[in-house]
C-alpha cells in the first residue's frame, strides 16, 4: 500500500532512475556531448531510443549550454538522417523494411507517401515534425526517392524545431523543471513514452 502523501514513484531506486542519474552525470563532461551526437545520429536510422531523453538530461545538468546541446543533437540527427535516406534508397529490402516492420509502421510509411504526393515539400515537412519515429521518415523518404533537397530542408526545420524547443524550455525553466523531474522522474518517463506511442498510433488515422 502506498503511504499517504508519498510519491508513488518513490522508494527503491529504479533502473530508470539510476539511468537518469548516470546520464545526468555526463552533463558537464565533454563525452556527454559526444554521446548525445552519436545517439542522435544512430536514432535517425536504427537506434530505438530517442535522443530527447539525453538532451533533456544534459540541458537540466547544464542549463547555460542548452542551445549548444540542441545544436549537437540536431547535427547528429541530420547526418544520421542521410544514412537513413541511403538505407531506404539503396537497401530498403535488406535493412529498411525490417526496421519499419519492427515499429509496425507500414501504415505510417504509406501515409508519408500520400502526404508527399499531395503536398510535395509541405508533405515532407508534415512527416518531419509529427511524432513518428524519425527513422521511419528517413527510410521512407529514401525508399520513395523523395527529392533529397526537400528531404534535407524538411529535416533541418523539423529537427531544429523539436530540439531547440526542448533547449529553450530548459534554458528558461531549467531549475524548476529539474526539481520536478527529480521528484517525479518515473512518472515523467512513462508519460513521455506513452505520448510517443500515442502519437505514432494517431498518425495512422490522420
Amino acid at each position: 500500500m502506498i503511504e499517504e502523501g508519498r510519491d508513488p514513484s518513490a522508494g527503491p531506486r529504479s533502473v530508470l532512475r539510476r539511468l537518469y542519474d548516470w546520464t545526468l552525470s555526463w552533463a558537464d563532461h565533454p563525452a556527454g556531448s559526444w554521446a548525445l551526437f552519436f545517439i542522435a545520429f544512430l536514432e535517425s536510422s536504427i537506434f530505438p531510443i530517442p535522443p530527447d531523453v539525453l538532451l533533456i538530461a544534459l540541458c537540466v545538468g547544464g542549463v547555460t549550454k542548452s542551445y549548444r546541446f540542441a545544436l549537437i543533437c540536431t547535427t547528429g540527427s541530420l547526418l544520421g538522417g542521410l544514412v537513413g535516406y541511403g538505407i531506404g534508397y539503396w537497401g530498403y529490402a535488406a535493412i529498411g523494411e525490417p526496421i519499419v516492420k519492427f515499429y509496425n509502421a507500414g501504415d505510417v510509411v504509406d501515409k508519408i507517401k500520400v502526404w508527399y504526393d499531395e503536398y510535395g515539400f509541405w508533405g515532407n515537412l508534415i512527416a518531419a515534425v509529427t511524432p513518428i519515429p524519425y527513422k521511419v521518415f528517413t527510410i521512407a523518404s529514401g525508399m520513395f526517392k523523395f527529392s533529397i533537397e526537400s528531404f534535407l530542408l524538411a529535416s533541418v526545420i523539423g529537427r531544429s524545431l523539436r530540439f531547440f524547443a526542448v533547449a529553450t524550455t530548459l534554458y528558461l525553466f531549467g531549475e524548476q523543471i529539474r526539481g520536478f523531474i527529480d521528484r517525479y522522474f518515473n512518472w515523467c518517463a512513462w508519460i513521455f513514452m506513452a505520448l510517443v506511442l500515442a502519437g505514432v498510433a494517431a498518425i495512422k488515422f490522420l
